[in-house]
């Protein structure tokens, strides 16, 4: 079955052109990452597994439903079900993106929270609900899996606890963000990918510090 109607191309669109770039900004490498869009209550446009998302045509994008099925014999991301979960509990929520940046996968490996919480920035207004740097912003961190139905649980677990929380990332894996368009997801990846790069001048400023101590002792 081919999804032919106007939706599907206005959404393919959108996914190539965030390919594009998220791509040039070395934020997918290789065949990683997954992109998506709604389509309507019961499906969604996704890109087609193993494809090169900064070289995306028309033809790299299919649609499942929300239960993660596809609606023809091509083979969507093992991770759909991670994007049908954001769809299925929030009908605000228009766009995800899953990248593999060097700068949320090193920081996911390096720190020893389980929850980034950033404060003080004045880019934290870049996301949707936040006025003021006074605000915070928690990100949580979920130890990478194969068994991606128990990951879409604790996920959703987290997402019903804290539901104004606009990203996550996976250990050693990457980012997941998402927004009421795919112009509001590219703005929260990308300051999501601004905190990360200050996160890790932090550490190693802290870490600096530490070995600069040790010299007087």
């Amino acid at each position: 079955m081919t999804y032919t109607s106007e939706k599907f191309r206005q959404c393919s669109e959108q996914i190539i052109s965030a390919g594009r770039e998220l791509h040039a900004n070395g934020w997918t490498p290789a065949t990683s990452s997954n992109f998506s869009m709604r389509l309507d209550a019961d499906h969604c446009a996704i890109t087609v597994s193993g494809k090169h998302k900064g070289k995306l045509t028309e033809s790299d994008i299919m649609v499942v439903d929300m239960a993660g099925r596809a609606l023809d014999q091509r083979k969507p991301s093992a991770e759909t079900l991670l994007h049908t979960q954001l769809y299925n509990g929030n009908n605000r929520i228009e766009a995800v993106l899953h990248t593999h940046s060097p700068g949320a996968t090193v920081l996911s490996m390096q720190t020893t929270a389980s929850v980034l919480q950033f404060q003080g920035y004045e880019l934290l207004k870049a996301f949707s609900g936040i006025s003021s740097h006074e605000q915070s912003v928690s990100i949580p961190i979920f130890e990478n899996t194969q068994d991606i139905p128990a990951l879409a649980r604790k996920v959703e677990q987290w997402l019903d606890a804290n539901p104004d929380c606009p990203a996550y990332l996976i250990k050693g894996h990457g980012a997941y963000t998402w927004g009421e368009s795919m112009h509001v997801c590219e703005r929260h990846l990308e300051a999501l990918e601004f905190l990360v790069q200050c996160e890790l001048q932090v550490l190693a400023l802290n870490k600096n510090n530490e070995n600069k101590a040790g010299t007087y002792e």
